[in-house]
Parts: C-alpha cells; structure tokens; sequence
C-alpha cells in the first residue's frame, strides 16, 4: 500500500461512539481509497487504515444488524 498522509486530516467522530467522552472512535473522511480509524482518546496514536470498500460493507452490516 502506498504511503497514506493523515497530518491536516478532518477527524470526526463516529455516531456510533460514545458521546460522554467514552469508548471514542474517530473516522477521517476524504482520504482516496482508504478510511482511516482512530481512537480520540489517544489523537496522537496510531491510526488504522481499512479499505474503502471493506469500510463500507462492515457500515452497512452494522445498519442493518448484521452479526460481525
């Protein structure tokens, strides 16, 4: 896989999370071919890199109760 630039990335948090400041992932958008995932808590860390299409089955599985 190619190099993948995260620095000015626009995180947001996933509605899924957490809102009381718990159990927080963030998603950045934008990023071609790929959906970056971290952990807000730790903004500084380390960020998974899961591929576009992949992100998109797992998102609708968890829309439509799908067991993982």
């Amino acid at each position: 896989m190619a190099k993948v630039r995260l620095f000015g990335a626009a995180w947001r948090k996933s509605s899924y999370s957490n809102q009381a400041g718990g159990d927080c992932v963030e998603v950045a958008n934008g990023i071609p071919g790929v959906v970056p995932v971290r952990d807000s808590k730790n903004p500084q860390g380390p960020a998974l890199l899961f591929p576009a299409t992949s992100w998109a089955v797992f998102i609708t599985r968890l829309k439509t109760g799908h067991r993982l």
